[in-house]
Formats: C-alpha cells, sequence, structure tokens
C-alpha cells in the first residue's frame, strides 16, 4: 500500500517532520469536513479551511485543549519537543510563539496518524473542529 508507514519510526523522526506529515493530514480532515458542511466554491473552501487550518487556529486550539487536560503524558511530550524544535524559518504571517504552538499541533497530529492511532487521531481532530466555529 502506499501509504504504509510501518517502515517510518515515528518516535525517531525528529519533530518538523511530524510536523510536515501532521499539516498534511489536518488540512485533509479539514477539506473533508467542509466538503461534507455542503461548501463548494474554492474561494469559499479556502475561506472557510484558514479558519482552521491557520497557524493562529491551530495555537488556539492547543491551547483550548490543554487547558481541558485533554492530552495525556505522551501526547504532551509530543506537544513540547514539537514546540522547541527549530525549524530555521521565521514564519511571514504570524509571530514566533503562535507558530511554535501551531507546529506542535501538527506534530502531535503526524505523530498519531504515523503511529496508526486512528482513534486517538480522530478524537483530537474532532475537538479541534468542534472548537472552532463553522
Amino acid at each position: 500500500m502506499l501509504l504504509d508507514s510501518t517502515n517510518i519510526d515515528a518516535k525517531q523522526l525528529n519533530s518538523l517532520a511530524l510536523a510536515y506529515m501532521g499539516d498534511a493530514v489536518y488540512e485533509m480532515y479539514v477539506r473533508h469536513f467542509i466538503l461534507g458542511k455542503g461548501a463548494v466554491r474554492p474561494n469559499e473552501l479556502h475561506k472557510i479551511a484558514k479558519r482552521y487550518v491557520s497557524a493562529k487556529a491551530q495555537a488556539s486550539i492547543l491551547h483550548h485543549l490543554t487547558s481541558e487536560e485533554f492530552f495525556n503524558e505522551e501526547e504532551e511530550g509530543v506537544l513540547r519537543r514539537g514546540r522547541n524544535a527549530k525549524s530555521g524559518t521565521t514564519p511571514k504571517n504570524t509571530d514566533v510563539q503562535t507558530y511554535k504552538y501551531s507546529t506542535s499541533f501538527e506534530a502531535l497530529i503526524g505523530y498519531h496518524h504515523l503511529h496508526n492511532n486512528k482513534e486517538r487521531l480522530e478524537e483530537i481532530i474532532k475537538a479541534s473542529l468542534s472548537y472552532i466555529t463553522y
């Protein structure tokens, strides 16, 4: 299978690689969610998607779920690694702190995806989608 991740050791990947995967996975779920709500015009789709996938939105989601004690100890470790990752680039449309938190969120999504923890991945995404209003 093309998406077989058995040869990828997610625990050994750096946080930016996890975030790279998590960004794509989260965006796919968001796009599916938006299409399911009936939005079909490309400009409308993009505008709605930005509410969920922007660095500001992801950082806000992470702060909210953290305040709800949503994450377990292992997940908190992944989030910490993601937040502390040195990207070597500076964000264009947001401050560095927000960027670090959004990277942390994406790293957690990537971590669960690569570990095939679909149930937990979807719990996190469902909580994220319900936090941001359509």
